[in-house]
């Protein structure tokens, strides 16, 4: 059995938990998330509780397990305290500012790059150079995070770049002088 996926998960106060057939729906303060839970396995809500089972020991079905149940319960956290991922921009003349709910970063190149929050996800700047990027969502916080460091990676010589709040970036040495 799955030591992840035998779990039960505990509703806190405030939250909703419904299945209806494969659809998980989660409601909370902070909005609402739906999941769709693939085919063997099963949810249900119990005494407060939302358990997840398997009908077999299927290679497949033991993989779903442990995943399904930490999903749903990620769409409890999310809807109860949300989700967020801190950027750093480091470099001389990098910096980002906010024009409304956009974000507008100079990166080095010959223009400004803005990027639009997509719905459900809203940005925070503090200062020039650190971001904010939150919701409800797991999933959709770590990729907009993931997409806005690839506008510019560290690189590994001066380390300029976006990273993410404490993330370590390896340095190499360079040209060796004569």
């Amino acid at each position: 059995m799955s030591r992840i996926g035998r779990l039960p998960i505990d509703i806190p106060a405030g939250v909703t938990v419904s299945v209806d057939g494969q659809t998980v729906a989660v409601k909370g303060p902070k909005g609402e998330l739906a999941l769709t839970v693939a085919e063997p396995i099963q949810a249900k809500v119990e005494e407060n509780q939302v358990l997840v089972t398997r009908p077999d020991d299927e290679r497949e079905s033991r993989a779903l397990h442990g995943l399904t149940r930490t999903l749903i319960a990620n769409n409890i956290v999310g809807v109860t305290q949300g989700y967020s991922k801190g950027l750093e921009v480091v470099g001389t003349g990098y910096r980002v500012q906010a024009k409304g709910s956009n974000v507008e970063f100079a990166l080095g190149y010959s223009h400004p790059i803005t990027v639009e929050p997509p719905a459900g996800i809203s940005f925070a700047v503090e200062g020039n150079n650190k971001l904010t990027v939150s919701g409800i969502d797991k999933q959709a916080v770590g990729e907009v995070a993931a997409n806005i460091r690839k506008l510019r990676k560290p690189e590994p010589y001066k380390g300029k770049g976006v990273r993410y709040a404490g993330e370590v970036v390896r340095r190499k040495a360079g040209k060796s002088g004569k």
